[in-house]
């Protein structure tokens, strides 16, 4: 019931400076001034109990379908707002405080990787990646940063820190077993046709040894 009154005497504080602002100087000297009518209604809101009531409208199911606004308004809003000079302007000084763009990169870490991956996909922007490294400008510059010895360090440092994961590690453990079992298996049939091939020599030598003799045999 308390909540409810208050809600009363906030609308009706509102009707008043509407009213009051639009209002004609000749009114009567007995109506409350607009300004404290005003300074009245934001002591209200600035009390504990002006706050819960605000709290209670703003959860009601009704109010927040009168209070959203119509998405293209918005949109529309926000493009001439960071577009126009005292956009660009405040953006420009925010980005230069390192704690916002730290923030700001980690937050949309995740979107920015799917963006890239996306993009690795896509046979125009490959076309167009392939087109600006083909540019000599660009070769030039990677050449240059390439033989830098910041990049040197750099590459040492991301060698060894891919060489000191445990997941590169297994990767590598697996690929070696997997090569000598490779390696092993070849070295099993290898022997295994060898010793074929010897067995069959020794065949074909025992026969012609017999063979011999029988012709011995019958000469004499």
């Amino acid at each position: 019931m308390k909540r409810y009154s208050l809600l009363m005497i906030l609308t009706m504080s509102i009707v008043s400076v509407l009213i009051s602002g639009c209002a004609s100087k000749e009114e009567s000297t007995g109506q409350m001034d607009y300004e404290e009518t005003k300074k009245m209604v934001v002591d209200i809101l600035k009390t504990d109990d002006g706050k819960k009531a605000l709290q209670e409208v703003m959860k009601d199911e009704e109010m927040k379908q009168f209070l959203v606004m119509d998405q293209q308004i918005v949109t529309d809003t926000i493009q001439t707002t960071l577009t126009s000079d005292k956009g660009v302007k405040f953006w420009q000084k925010v980005f230069e405080d390192p704690k916002f763009t730290k923030s700001f990169a980690k937050s949309i870490q995740k979107e920015h990787e799917k963006v890239i991956k996306g993009l690795m996909t896509d046979p125009e922007y490959q076309k167009m990646l392939i087109e600006v490294f083909q540019d000599p400008e660009m070769e030039k510059t990677l050449q240059t940063s390439m033989k830098s010895q910041e990049f040197r360090k750099h590459l040492q440092d991301v060698i060894m820190e891919t060489l000191s994961s445990p997941l590169y590690k297994a990767k590598i453990q697996e690929t070696l077993l997997k090569a000598a079992e490779e390696v092993g298996q070849q070295g099993g049939q290898s022997s295994e046709q060898k010793k074929g091939s010897g067995q069959q020599e020794s065949d074909g030598g025992g026969g012609g040894g017999g063979g011999g003799g029988q012709e011995q045999g019958g000469g004499s």
